[in-house]
């Protein structure tokens, strides 16, 4: 028990005091593995990132790995980490990856372990440029920063889905007795079986990204400044790196925020999702320097935010629809100008998760590509990118809403290096045409049809609350009937992901993937708007996601905006019933 002294003096601690709830919390209930890995505080007990629970989760997969492949031993894993660090335990993501490397190494597994902080993207590519077993990154994204996680890819360079986290998890119960010397992390420093891919990766990696850069000539040439932010987190040197890789001179990176600081002093929440609180100190830098153009990334640079400063002098922030649909018509415009690419078009495809904006449909529909939408999350996107390209197919780029884009086959995730420097060799070509981001996102919607988007979620700590609120949905005029209509909108279509209904199928069976364990429904309506209602895997939140797309020609933005407002009232008022259901609203 003594192995780490923090810990232990915690909750020698409260034993002392006798806090028997604080105890509960520490150890009532084990971290659940889920196919997003581990996410939670770090701190003492079972509930938490801790020196134990690393160790005995990498035991459980280490175990699991074994029984999948029987060349592990061969081939290996690879484990990065980012800069987050957690005082008063003791935890650190370093730390934690060195016991999960001493692990896989106490057994013979060779670990190629990242000397220094990575972006997340960098694991997955590792796992495909090294043909691993599998990926570790010890990452709590843009989580607040007591907070860790411990993400987990396959062989295949994407994310785990069922039912490896069910075998994974499975095996953590079976192995919970730490290992001998599983503390004794300094034994790996001397190990033949520790491998630092670090140098490698920094080489290939940027070699690859190359193959997406169509316009050297006008990169070297431009004007266009850009600022660059990496909120405290890992992203400033590999997105200058990216920057050089390109021909793009270097963008200013903002002093206070560009070196990693686990304690994200600058910002409330260090996601750049949460709108332009995390750019104030980005815009300032823009303006002193004559920066138009703001790249943000998240903490673990797999997530890029865009904002533009417009005519007016106004920023204009891109929400990730937004950025989706100009990288989307971009990477197509590429491939179809530059096509090297042997692929017909026929067998070119995008994707993106039913949560998220149509609008790369459209594009494919008037083009002759193909579209394909996932279920949320980029493991799904990632593991049917791999089927397609398996079959000969070119996926050309995958994106969500939550600011997340693949915009680079090398790495079968979201990644915010590779996004921010074609973003702006985007940007730098659109100057050349006298056009901004802005202007050219409206002419993405002039010839493939407007489509407005509107998000945001109620929190709710109750989880009997969410399922009532869910219940009452599925049984809303009587038992087993969903609304036929939200105040004036009238409903025409109805899939239930989590009980596997879709109105609009001639079986009535949904197409896509069912979850019994989160909650999920789209209605359709009348007036071609779409709403998804959804519970977050890793926050206390009910979301909900809408779309109203028009067809090309229907150029009235302001009276769709007006519409789609309506629709967003009405879905709050008749169906979240935020007063009734004591619903905490999205505070900006």
């Amino acid at each position: 028990f003594q192995q780490n002294p923090k810990t232990y003096a915690i909750v020698k601690q409260l034993l002392a005091e006798g806090n028997a709830g604080e105890l509960q919390k520490y150890f009532g209930s084990r971290m659940e593995f889920g196919t997003a890995g581990l996410r939670a505080a770090m701190g003492a007990g079972i509930s938490h990132m801790n020196d134990l629970t690393i160790i005995q989760t990498t035991q459980g997969f280490c175990r699991y790995l074994e029984k999948n492949f029987s060349d592990l031993k061969k081939r290996g894993v690879v484990i990065g980490f980012d800069a987050r660090a957690h005082l008063s335990s003791g935890g650190s993501s370093k730390r934690f990856a060195r016991l999960a490397a001493n692990t896989f190494i106490s057994q013979g597994v060779p670990v190629y372990l990242f000397s220094d902080i990575i972006p997340t993207p960098f694991v997955p590519y590792t796992v495909t440029h090294l043909k691993l077993c599998a990926g570790i990154m010890v990452t709590a994204s843009h989580n607040p920063k007591q907070d860790n996680g411990y993400k987990v890819y396959w062989e295949n360079g994407a994310q785990i889905i069922s039912p490896h986290d069910k075998g994974i998890s499975q095996a953590i119960e079976e192995n919970q007795e730490p290992w001998p010397q599983a503390w004794d992390d300094k034994l790996i420093d001397s190990s033949p079986l520790l491998h630092d891919p670090y140098a490698m990766v920094n080489k290939e990696y940027f070699k690859d990204i190359q193959k997406q850069c169509f316009y050297r000539n006008i990169n070297k040439e431009t004007n266009l400044k850009f600022v660059h932010t990496s909120v405290h987190g890992v992203g400033h040197k590999f997105v200058q790196l990216a920057f050089k890789a390109f021909d793009l001179s270097p963008p200013f990176a903002v002093p206070e925020q560009k070196d990693p600081d686990p304690d994200f002093p600058t910002v409330k929440y260090p996601n750049p999702e949460e709108g332009k609180g995390v750019l104030t100190l980005s815009f300032a830098l823009a303006e002193k320097d004559g920066a138009r153009i703001i790249l943000a990334n998240d903490p673990d640079a797999d997530r890029l935010a865009v904002a533009e400063k417009q005519e007016s002098g106004e920023w204009k922030v891109f929400s990730g629809n937004e950025l989706g649909a100009l990288l989307g018509w971009w990477i197509f415009t590429c491939w179809k100008n530059n096509s090297r690419d042997t692929h017909a078009i026929k067998d070119v495809y995008m994707l993106s998760s039913t949560v998220s904006s149509k609008i790369l449909r459209a594009i494919a529909l008037k083009e002759g590509f193909h579209f394909e939408e996932t279920l949320t999350g980029f493991k799904w996107m990632g593991n049917r990118a791999k089927q397609l390209m398996d079959q000969g197919k070119a996926v050309l780029f995958a994106f969500e809403e939550a600011i997340g884009y693949m915009c680079c086959p090398a790495v079968l995730d979201k990644d915010g290096v590779s996004a921010a420097v074609i973003t702006a060799e985007m940007a730098s070509f659109l100057a050349t045409r006298n056009l901004s981001l802005s202007q050219q996102l409206k002419a993405v919607y002039d010839e493939y049809g407007f489509h407005i988007t509107k998000a945001s979620y109620f929190i709710c700590h109750d989880p009997k609350v969410i399922q009532q609120l869910f219940d009452n949905l599925r049984n809303f005029d009587g038992k087993n009937t969903y609304p036929k209509s939200c105040g004036r909108f009238k409903v025409s279509g109805i899939r239930d992901l989590t009980t596997g209904y879709d109105s609009s199928q001639p079986d009535q069976k949904a197409i896509l993937p069912t979850s019994k364990s989160s909650q999920m429904i789209t209605f359709t309506f009348a007036n071609g708007g779409v709403a998804t209602m959804r519970t977050s895997g890793t926050e206390p939140k009910i979301k909900y996601y809408s779309e109203l797309c028009a067809p090309p020609g229907n150029s009235d933005v302001e009276q769709l905006k007006k519409e789609l407002d309506e629709l967003v009232n009405a879905l709050e008022k008749h169906f979240f019933q935020p007063e009734k259901n004591k619903l905490q609203r999205k505070t900006e």
